[in-house]
């Protein structure tokens, strides 16, 4: 009998509790595309990854240049100078995952420059959720943007606009963000 009432006792508390946490979402790449900083940084990453993916197919039409070459003059030369064009063609393509893997790789160029240019953001963005949660009494803050599957979201707990807002940003500012201005 003790055990039931204290089953009833935890039931109850625990479902009183339940019912007293707030959820809201917001779609972290709807605030983002907002921002102008964040399009102009955008930009300038597509800008660089576009230069250095140019260097990497001059080097690829350099290696490629030797490969043929060395195909046609192979009959002709002797052991040794073809041992040596070999050689260099494989350390010329060594040479090119090198600069790939610096330019594009997990720890890369591009990945360094976005964690320069775009953290920041992410991080004021975070901020401010995080605050907005705190004042209002969200107990959980969902972002529609990753993946996270939200299957249905009533628009009345998207506080994607109340985040701008908070960052000094208003929605839908410029056309060609290419998104929409979401109904409050």
């Amino acid at each position: 009998m003790k055990k039931i009432a204290l089953l009833l006792l935890l039931l109850t508390f625990g479902v009183s509790g339940i019912k007293a946490q707030k959820f809201a979402y917001v779609d972290t790449q709807y605030i983002l595309d907002n921002i102008p900083e964040y399009k102009m940084s955008q930009k300038q990453l597509d800008e660089l990854a576009q230069k250095w993916q140019k260097e990497i197919e001059t080097k690829v039409g350099e290696i490629d240049r030797l490969y043929k070459s060395y195909q046609t003059d192979a009959v002709l030369l002797p052991e040794d100078i073809k041992k040596q064009r070999e050689e260099e063609i494989l350390q010329k393509e060594k040479d090119l995952n090198k600069l790939k893997k610096k330019r594009f790789g997990k720890d890369g160029d591009l990945f360094k420059k976005r964690q320069e240019l775009i953290k920041p953001l992410q991080d004021r963005i975070y901020t401010a959720i995080k605050d907005m949660a705190d004042q209002r009494g969200y107990s959980v803050i969902f972002d529609r943007a990753g993946s996270l599957s939200i299957l249905y979201a009533s628009e009345r707990y998207d506080k994607s606009d109340a985040i701008l807002e908070t960052l000094g940003y208003s929605a839908g500012g410029d056309e060609d963000s290419g998104s929409s201005k979401r109904k409050k």
